[in-house]
């Protein structure tokens, strides 16, 4: 595990997230619009949207209808309109307008799940939460590295088989990796960083 992710360090010595955001609060509200939706589209959703509320007090000004008028391209944007709009309000209730930095708090909050707090906790709060998304769990299951039957025991399996000291940064470099290299129908061995440590190979078919 050291020497893999040591090669995944080395290859991205500072992983980064590719959500584009401001502050905490765009933050939570970008990594809740990009459920069902790519990276891309989200950051050219919200280019302007930020621009105009980057709080939740100017989110509650805007409304749901002018929210809706830019975010309309992105998958179940009714929905996630309506889900941002009230997790705003509930920031201004409960939190002074504050982003919490507790898992519970955050996920109280509407279209709030266990994955995007772990992504604000560990991209804002750098605590090392592991966020498990599709190539996360493909990943540490088909390299052998956290293998699990759903994304909660793949994110137990990286809590338990990651050294501490590559923790906080193991999810950016999981999905990176999963997204770009171990890619779901045609992996890129010839490139990987880790393929000497990999089990992959004894599952091909």
């Amino acid at each position: 595990m050291k020497r893999i992710f040591t090669r995944l360090q080395q290859a991205e010595p500072e992983p980064k997230g590719e959500l584009d955001h401001t502050n905490a609060f765009t933050l939570v509200v970008t990594v809740a619009l990009s459920a069902q939706a790519t990276d891309v589209g989200v950051n050219k959703a919200t280019r302007k949207l930020f621009q105009l509320a980057d709080t939740p007090a100017k989110m509650l000004a805007l409304g749901e209808e002018g929210l809706i008028e830019h975010i309309k391209t992105i998958g179940l944007y009714r929905n996630k309109a309506r889900n941002v709009i009230k997790l705003s309000q509930l920031l201004i209730d409960k939190f002074d307008g504050e982003v919490p930095s507790s898992r519970a708090a955050l996920q109280s909050l509407p279209g709030v799940g266990r994955k995007t707090a772990n992504v604000v906790l560990n991209m804002w709060f750098h605590q090392p939460a592991q966020a498990v998304d599709t190539h996360i769990f493909r990943l540490g299951n088909r390299s052998g590295i956290a293998p699990g039957k759903d994304e909660s025991a793949v994110e137990r399996a990286i809590e338990d088989n990651v050294p501490a000291e590559f923790q906080q940064h193991a999810h950016h470099w999981l999905i990176l990796h999963g997204r770009y290299i171990c890619v779901a129908r045609k992996p890129k061995c010839g490139i990987c960083p880790i393929v000497d440590d990999c089990l992959y190979e004894e599952k091909t078919e």
